[in-house]
């Protein structure tokens, strides 16, 4: 696949689950054909991870302890954000700290593939659609990538290139928070 052929996928199973004040936590799930092992090293390789995500860390997330995370995208110079993996039982479970948002990956197998639940608590309930289309638009770059046909990250402003609104739209409606 040409990366300019790349058109989003169905709106995944979302929820959206208030915390304490102004906290929200979206879950998003998502199905991929692949092992748990092999979405695992997608979740914490930084060269996988350059590959799909918004971010690069500074090491593989695979361990408990401090991290940097260098957002992808932008103008100017790179941002770059202090975090923590929290936990990481491998190829279960991965939680950190994401300058201030708590990330929380669940791989759980399903037959041949894994179900992945992401948890990603925000600080605020209008973040929570944006987070979604964010997420949509990594995952299918992410499942692309797993499938030997990666096409680079689609992140920052070049979402809007590749239905980010749309699905922002989408998720604000099937979450009820337009």
């Amino acid at each position: 696949m040409e990366r300019s052929d790349y058109k989003p996928g169905a709106l995944a199973d979302v929820a959206a689950e208030r915390g304490k004040g102004d906290e929200w936590t979206l879950v998003f799930i998502r199905d991929f054909r692949h092992p748990r092992e092999k979405v695992w090293g997608a979740l914490v390789e930084p060269g996988q991870l350059r590959e799909w995500a918004p971010f690069v860390p500074d090491r593989d997330l695979g361990g408990v302890g401090p991290a940097a995370f260098t957002m992808l995208g932008g103008e100017g110079e790179p941002e770059t954000t202090p975090g923590e993996v929290l936990e990481a039982l491998p190829p279960a479970l991965l939680v950190y700290d994401w300058g201030g948002d708590l990330m929380r990956w669940e791989l759980e197998p399903t037959g041949e593939g894994t179900r992945l639940t992401l948890r990603h608590t925000v600080r605020d309930r209008t973040w929570v659609p944006m987070v979604a289309a964010g997420w949509h638009i990594c995952l299918d770059v992410a499942d692309l990538l797993l499938d030997g046909r990666p096409i680079g990250p689609i992140v920052a402003d070049e979402a809007k290139d590749f239905g980010w609104e749309e699905l922002r739209d989408g998720y604000a409606e099937r979450l009820d928070l337009s």
